[in-house]
């Protein structure tokens, strides 16, 4: 065991390390998709105290953890922009991950049923995310967020992030009833709802001084969205409510308040923090915390891995194959099942929170996050070379979307991408908000 600096400076050059390997697996095998988030997690574990031991948690790198959980979440919210969901897209969204969350409950109330986990309500939380923001650059990079199917996954992918974001704050932090937490997140949306009014009326008035900072030492949009996430952390945790929400909120603020305006360079600044600095620090913690041993157990743990990872299909990808019969031909909507089933953060942040609780066995939390890693490597990658396989059609061919050809987009608006996020997009799958 080394002293708490040696650890520190391991875990920096695992974050520095990680990218690397990343690009490196992707030159090597450029049609499979490797997040810098899963090689992160892969190489916490192993230099953690469950593989060489190198490195050991301490107060300093929890903390970083949860900063760098904050910025991820923050990123979730900011990349949802409503205006281009709207309508149809959205309306599906919703109504598939309501059939998604019907499904991963009784899936998993089964399972607790039959013993495999402890707690149906995790299990079926966990399985009911997708991980839009990890596989986000990626499906930018590879043109896929054109023609109809772009606004579709964008939805599924919103809805898929923030809808268990709040199962999280009213059904999974402890200590606390369904009621009382519905009454504190009403007082929570309300208190953001103002922040967002004053944010936006603050920013509309000292906009030029505020773009004017950026080329300067002072940097005050990048501190001021830094006080607005932390801060609204810190109210969502004095509420009892999980912390992750107030950084999700935060992310929607600052999306609402920088519509209309030209903000790359603001946003690769704040990414420049999040996943230069502090993200890595969640991912790489969480694989420290992680027994790959478990997998070995005696209570099958191993055998869970491939069960969730079907999981994840059925409860994701069902619904999209069902709803979307009018609006995609079959190819789109296998990738879209694919896509949607696609997990990890919110992953390894529920099993996390259940270990921690008491409330899922360790061996259950590894499976979960393995096959969540799985469904980043695989999915993905099956789904865009299913797509690309089919070419890409004009828009508004009704025989080439049968065939489940997606019409292109004539700009980056029609894909239901929010201003700024056109072309422009960082090119290593792990460089952009997850």
């Amino acid at each position: 065991m080394i002293n708490d600096t040696g650890s520190f400076l391991i875990v920096l050059l695992v974050a520095a390390t990680a990218p690397v390997l990343a690009g490196t697996a992707n030159r090597l095998m450029p049609k499979v998709i490797v997040p810098i988030a899963v090689v992160e997690l892969i190489l916490g574990a192993i230099v953690g105290p469950h593989g060489l031991n190198a490195a050991h948690q301490d107060g300093t790198l929890e903390l970083l953890a949860t900063l760098g959980l904050g910025f991820l979440f923050f990123f979730a919210g900011y990349e949802i922009d409503f205006d281009g969901i709207r309508g149809t897209p959205l309306r599906l969204a919703l109504v598939g991950w309501a059939l998604s969350v019907a499904i991963a409950y009784t899936l998993a109330g089964l399972l607790a049923a039959a013993g495999v986990v402890i707690s149906g309500l995790l299990t079926g939380s966990a399985m009911s995310t997708t991980a839009i923001g990890t596989i986000l650059p990626v499906l930018r990079d590879t043109d896929q967020l054109t023609g109809t199917f772009g606004p579709s996954m964008l939805a599924a992918g919103a809805i898929g992030e923030l809808g268990p974001v709040l199962i999280v704050t009213l059904l999974l932090t402890a200590d606390s009833n369904t009621a009382s937490q519905a009454l504190l997140l009403g007082v929570f949306i309300a208190l953001s709802i103002i922040t967002a009014v004053a944010s936006s009326g603050a920013v509309g008035r000292w906009w030029g001084f505020l773009e004017r900072s950026l080329n300067t030492s002072g940097q005050e949009p990048v501190r001021l969205t830094v006080v607005l996430v932390f801060g609204l952390v810190v109210l969502a945790s004095s509420l009892g409510l999980d912390v992750i929400l107030g950084a999700f909120a935060a992310g929607l603020i600052v999306r609402l308040v920088m519509k209309d305006r030209t903000a790359h360079r603001f946003e690769s600044k704040l990414e420049a923090v999040g996943f230069g600095f502090l993200i890595p620090f969640f991912f790489i913690r969480s694989g420290m915390v992680l027994d790959l041993g478990a997998l070995g157990a005696g209570d099958g743990a191993i055998v869970k891995v491939p069960l969730f990872l079907a999981g994840f299909l059925l409860v994701r990808g069902l619904p999209a194959l069902v709803l979307y019969r009018r609006e995609l031909g079959l190819r789109d909507r296998i990738g879209l099942a694919l896509l949607s089933a696609t997990q990890l953060p919110l992953v390894v942040a529920i099993t996390s929170l259940g270990v921690e609780q008491g409330n899922m066995r360790e061996s259950t939390a590894v499976a979960l996050v393995t096959a969540a890693v799985i469904s980043v490597l695989v999915f993905p990658t099956i789904a865009i070379a299913l797509r690309k396989a089919g070419g890409s059609p004009a828009r508004g061919d009704p025989a080439q979307a049968e065939a489940g050809l997606a019409p292109e987009a004539e700009s980056p608006t029609d894909a239901g991408l929010a201003p700024g996020q056109g072309g422009s997009a960082p090119t290593d799958p792990g460089l952009a908000p997850a």
